[in-house]
């Protein structure tokens, strides 16, 4: 209704003008839908938003440093990853021998106000009862020296040696304490996956909130859209449906002995949206896969161990075939929300990541 010669403005002409010039001069620049919108509507705000995530995912991945802590868990070949074919793409990994870790930890002082903080954070985070006190001890010590060594070496991300090293030699399982970095953004990654902490903290990015590494971990019935998502306890508090408790590790304990893993955090998923991915290395490339699903209310037999909650996912068996067949990791890491437009704008646009999209492939 603006369209008398004192009025109109050629809107679509300069826009797509302004693209063309970025163009020719090799400047990247993320286009929104509509194409034109009035500045003050909620399309517009709603614009903004996305490129904020764009632009906080696209700041924080590149020139990103994450830990290796430990070696990769030996028999997990399945989270190998090129640390050149990272550092091409901006990430930097930096290592630490697990003997650096427990020498740190042994010389960590219960008076250091660090150590009273960790230990006041972590009895807030999930329920105590019947952990021995040497174990929670240790798992305090523990805390204390990653976010040392965090600090010192600018990570932000970490990729953790999990098991069986803390479990013989320490007598816990780090999983509680990862749980809490996670918590306030410190992506922490398990059995040294680092593809999935640069993931992690990606998604992080791009909800304005924490992320959790998880196992694609069994089918729910005959449902095929819907599976448990589960891993020991690393989940951040705010993911949980309620306070976890801590208990030992009923699985490797099969493998350690009874009474050497406390550190678990048992609990549920809490429902919602969530965004998904994993990340991996492969022939001078970075890999990923994006999705979005929406944990649901669905029940748990109580005797699961670990922190699990039931996910549909649509297509979700094109999913897992993608996976597979593309050599991804069993890992997949998620975040609350549906982001995965800003994802896709950010790693794959600006940063050169492949994204596939499983859920949206054909046939």
């Amino acid at each position: 209704d603006k369209m008398s010669p004192a009025l109109r403005r050629d809107a679509f002409c300069g826009k797509i003008s302004i693209m063309d010039v970025f163009r020719q001069y090799g400047v990247k620049f993320t286009a929104l839908k509509p194409h034109t919108v009035n500045p003050t509507s909620e399309r517009f705000r709603q614009n903004i938003d996305e490129f904020d995530r764009v632009c906080r995912v696209v700041g924080g991945v590149r020139g990103m440093v994450v830990g290796a802590i430990g070696a990769r868990t030996t028999p997990f070949k399945t989270v190998r990853i090129d640390e050149v074919t990272l550092q091409r793409h901006g990430v930097t990994v930096e290592t630490l021998d697990l003997s650096d870790v427990f020498g740190r930890l042994k010389r960590v002082q219960p008076a250091d106000p660090a150590y009273a903080d960790k230990a006041a954070l972590l009895r807030r985070t999930a329920l105590w009862d019947d952990v021995p006190e040497a174990a929670f001890d240790q798992l305090v010590r523990l805390g204390v020296t990653l976010d040392t060594i965090a600090q010192e070496y600018r990570m932000d991300a970490l990729a953790i040696r999990c098991w069986t090293e803390m479990q013989v030699q320490l007598g816990i399982s780090p999983c509680v304490v990862m749980g809490a970095l996670n918590e306030i953004g410190l992506a922490s990654a398990c059995e040294v996956d680092v593809g999935n902490a640069v993931m992690m903290r990606a998604l992080s990015l791009a909800s304005h909130g924490p992320a959790a590494c998880l196992d694609w971990n069994n089918n729910y019935g005959d449902d095929d859209d819907r599976c448990i998502l589960f891993h020991c306890g690393p989940v951040p508090p705010s993911l949980m449906s309620g306070m976890g408790q801590i208990s030992d590790h009923s699985i490797l304990m099969n493998a350690v002995g009874e009474g050497r893993g406390y550190g678990c955090n048992v609990g549920r998923i809490a429902p919602g949206d969530f965004t998904f991915g994993s990340l991996m290395t492969d022939e001078g490339r970075v890999k990923l896969y994006l999705g979005q699903g929406r944990f649901t209310h669905d029940p748990i037999p109580p005797d699961f161990f670990g922190c699990a909650g039931v996910a549909r996912v649509d297509r979700l068996q094109d999913v897992l075939l993608h996976i597979g067949r593309h050599g991804h990791r069993h890992h997949v890491s998620v975040t609350r929300g549906q982001v995965q437009p800003a994802l896709v704008e950010a790693l794959e646009h600006y940063l050169g990541f492949d994204v596939t999209l499983p859920q949206a492939a054909q046939g």
